[in-house]
């Protein structure tokens, strides 16, 4: 078995993970830490596992795990792993932004691999250190990467996309509280969100002389979960083109489908599910992608990249059915 420890144990993404993990056949939870909440039953706050596991939060620290997730707000992993050293054979999977952009994977003497699988598959499987993608980021680079493997990327792109209140994180906030966001949509970080340095790198893996604008509208929906993002772009090939284009590129993936009808969130809500549909209007190829933002855009994706790093199928634990009504 598997023996996981969890950092930040107490937020959305750690109580997907412990969901996940609790129904995964190769592993075993070793420890879930959280110093708020040493000693209180994990079930007293991630209140769906009620009846479901009797593990309770602690403040100590299990250095030998096999491999570590790291569930921290945006600056904090460095922090702790510079408090905290861990055995050479603990593999490591940062759900923050710390060591996504190419100028911070090496830290302490160790590369961590930008772990978005339908890019970097070979790499993450023989990767000790994941830095996993930011959840904007993966529904966009999907939606983006089968053009660049074409060098199709010649012209401006414009994404717009919306996410569910969770994308902000337990800490509640003026822009979470029900009675601001229930009938409510909201325009943040135009132009300037964080996830772009890490969507560029990527698209620039595949089309090296990409240096075309991205320009991002982030919206917040009055929804709990999932990303819709809408993606259009100058395209002079037929659509047919196009879909030819993306269904050899994730030919064989297993969670990233290529859907010849328009898409929508409950399809993918609860699943480590990335769907994409694509549009063509005179010249301009209209991309639109949908992933839960906390399973594809953050828990399920470090799951499946655990997989990976452990050579298991990488639907294992990730078995999952969307709520369509």
């Amino acid at each position: 078995m598997i023996k996981v420890g969890i950092i930040g144990g107490a937020g959305y993404t750690a109580g997907e993970l412990i969901r996940l993990l609790m129904h995964h056949s190769q592993v075993e939870i070793d420890f879930v830490y959280s110093t708020s909440n040493a000693e209180n039953y994990i079930y007293e706050v991630h209140q769906d596992l009620l009846g479901a596991l009797d593990l309770k939060f602690t403040d100590t620290i299990n250095t030998n795990v096999d491999v570590l997730f790291l569930c921290l707000g945006h600056g904090n992993s460095k922090k702790f792993l510079e408090a905290n050293t861990f055995s050479e054979g603990t593999k490591i999977i940062d759900l923050s932004n710390d060591f996504r952009l190419v100028k911070d994977a090496f830290f302490q003497e160790n590369e961590y691999v930008y772990g978005l699988p339908e890019l970097q598959q070979a790499k993450i499987e023989k990767a000790n250190y994941i830095a996993n993608p930011g959840c904007f980021a993966t529904a966009i680079q999907l939606a983006l990467l089968p053009l660049a493997k074409a060098n199709l990327l010649n012209s401006s792109v414009h994404i717009n996309a919306t996410t569910g209140s969770t994308g902000a994180g337990i800490s509640p906030s003026e822009t979470t509280h029900f009675s601001w966001r229930d009938n409510n949509f909201s325009v943040y970080k135009a132009f300037t969100h964080q996830h772009l340095g890490e969507i560029s790198e990527s698209l620039g893996l595949l089309q090296p002389n990409f240096s075309e604008e991205l320009f991002f509208i982030p919206n917040r929906g009055n929804f709990s979960r999932g990303i819709f993002a809408s993606i259009y772009l100058s395209f002079d090939e037929p659509i047919e083109k196009a879909y030819q284009l993306f269904e050899v590129f994730y030919k064989d993936t297993v969670f990233t489908k290529v859907s010849k009808k328009p898409i929508h969130l409950k399809q993918v809500v609860n699943t480590n599910n990335c769907f994409i549909h694509l549009e063509k209007y005179k010249n301009t190829l209209l991309i639109t992608s949908v992933i839960d933002n906390l399973l594809k855009g953050a828990s399920g994706q470090a799951i499946q990249n655990m997989n990976l790093m452990f050579r298991l199928n990488q639907t294992e634990g990730l078995q999952l059915k969307a709520n369509s009504f």
